[in-house]
């Protein structure tokens, strides 16, 4: 009878995981929706600034975003992203407390940013000195974006979706509008800059406005016990986050060290390629983090493992069809977007695709809720000597191609550690982590489709343009990628329950992802 009873807690446990996967899998499709949308305005921009500014002024406009980028990945220090975790462990006013201890570091990273690249920095880069004409345009839009990026996740935190994903598409469409609009009518990069700055204000503007709403702006400021907790808590998150971004943007820094300003703009547009993968799963790791956080913290570890390699599958469903259609159009893309000027980007754009098909198997949530900070920050800091050292020997040898390739084997090592770091900390083997087979599956389909599209357009348009050679060739893969994943794909991706939620296999394993000796559950 004990049994039968501990049998059917384990089928009920196992259908209430999925049903919460179904629901959070509409959260996620909305962001992922929003963010799309984002990214898509973010990507068709330089359509209109590559024809409306000069190349020293487009050059200095995609700098400008690279040290913006760069300042970003270490400003924040995973404050914002520690609200995950202490949010839905609080009431509403330790909440608050939480909120305003994020925004005011926030503020005061901020400063810091905003020195960074201003004249008064002894250590600014040469290049950067271009800025200095504007005065305190870029140092004051720095300091503000590094405070308004609260927004862009907050309201996920809060688990209030509709109302974020409302935002992001409303904010990508006006700062899209306002800058070709102004890129169109002046021909010039400091009025551009003039609206990215108005841009900014108004978003922090919105940010205190739903602070307000929904948290209340009072005090206290901050606790000093409360704040240096949280600054312990996220802290080495923010430094391997930090050591991440590096990894991430070290191939442009080392193509401007190497190479002339026209080869690091090829490999800066091969590289926008990142934040294509980043907006799904940001997305998705936003929508299903509070839930995964929330059985994290009630014991119920086979649950929050679970999740995770149900949403790592939800990004595999939507990002591999759309890196096999980039992969096989990369030349029609790039001179619609850049200009055939540009076309030396196409095969990089291959290469950071191959290396950035590891990184759809997502681990940072679950290192964050297993706090394995500190085990990250060292992985970060030997993954980012590794594509330096990989990326400048081969740079020197086989040219530009190098770099991308160093930073491709970074990011296999990275993937290929972290799982078997969390495996050891969960007490399961690998093959358990994820769902491989729905995984290899979801890469075979996207192979398949991206290879019958490229046969099939390439042998019947080979004359045509760019944009024909596009789109017949994006709505052929659609169709047949939409077409396999109906007729084989639903029962093998969705239709069983999770090894993880199967409590009678491993009773103990919630028990061994508490109580593994390392990191996982000592003081960050």
């Amino acid at each position: 009878m004990a049994g039968d009873a501990h049998a059917a807690a384990g089928l009920q446990t196992a259908k209430t995981v999925q049903q919460r996967a179904l629901s959070l899998k509409q959260r996620a499709l909305s962001l992922g929706a929003a963010n799309a949308f984002d990214y898509a305005a973010q990507f068709l921009l330089p359509v209109v600034l590559v024809r409306c500014l000069d190349t020293e002024a487009f050059g200095h406009y995609r700098l400008l975003w690279l040290a913006a980028g760069t300042v970003l990945a270490f400003a924040p220090l995973a404050m914002p992203a520690s609200l995950y975790y202490f949010l839905p462990r609080s009431d509403g006013a330790t909440k608050r407390l939480y909120v305003n201890q994020t925004l005011v570091f926030l503020a005061g990273a901020g400063l810091v940013a905003a020195w960074s690249v201003s004249v008064w920095n002894p250590w600014l880069p040469e290049k950067m000195h271009g800025f200095v004409e504007y005065g305190a345009l870029v140092p004051g839009f720095v300091l503000l974006w590094v405070v308004a990026s609260l927004l862009d996740l907050l309201p996920t935190v809060d688990e209030r979706v509709i109302w974020q994903a409302k935002t992001t598409v409303g904010l990508a469409t006006l700062r899209t509008v306002a800058v070709a609009l102004t890129a169109i009518a002046t021909r010039e990069l400091e009025p551009v800059l003039l609206i990215l700055l108005a841009f900014v204000v108004f978003k922090v503007a919105l940010l205190l406005g739903y602070v307000a709403g929904q948290h209340g702006l009072r005090g206290p400021l901050l606790r000093w016990r409360a704040f240096s907790g949280q600054v312990r808590y996220a802290a080495p998150f923010g430094v391997a986050g930090s050591l991440y971004g590096m990894r991430v943007q070290a191939d442009q820094w080392l193509a401007v060290a190497l190479f002339s300003v026209s080869v690091f703009a090829s490999l800066s547009i091969a590289a926008v390629l990142g934040p294509l993968l980043n907006l799904f799963r940001q997305s998705v790791n936003t929508a299903f983090l509070p839930s995964m956080s929330r059985m994290q913290a009630s014991g119920d570890d086979s649950g929050m493992f679970e999740l995770n390699s149900r949403a790592n599958v939800l990004v595999a469903m939507l990002v591999l069809p759309l890196f096999g259609f980039i992969f096989v159009f990369a030349e029609e893309i790039v001179t619609i977007v850049y200009t055939a000027a540009y076309l030396d980007a196409a095969p990089l754009m291959r290469l950071y695709l191959v290396g950035l098909a590891a990184n759809v198997v997502e681990t940072a949530t679950l290192t964050m809720l297993l706090r394995q900070g500190a085990f990250m920050l060292r992985l970060n800091l030997l993954a980012l000597v590794l594509s330096i050292a990989i990326g400048w020997y081969l740079a020197l040898h086989i040219g530009i191609a190098g770099v991308a390739v160093g930073g491709a084997c970074a990011m296999y090592f990275d993937r290929i550690v972290t799982l078997r770091r969390i495996a050891r900390c969960a007490g399961m083997p690998l093959r358990r982590l994820q769902d491989w087979p729905a995984l290899g599956f979801l890469l075979l389909l996207a192979v398949l489709a991206a290879a019958l599209a490229w046969g099939i357009v390439g042998r019947n348009f080979l004359t045509s343009g760019p944009w024909v050679r596009v789109i017949l060739g994006g709505a052929l893969l659609a169709a047949v990628y939409g077409a396999l994943l109906v007729a084989f794909g639903d029962g093998r991706i969705w239709g069983k329950a999770p090894a993880g939620a199967n409590h009678d296999a491993e009773p103990a394993r919630s028990g061994k992802a508490r109580n593994a000796p390392n990191e996982a559950n000592e003081p960050v």
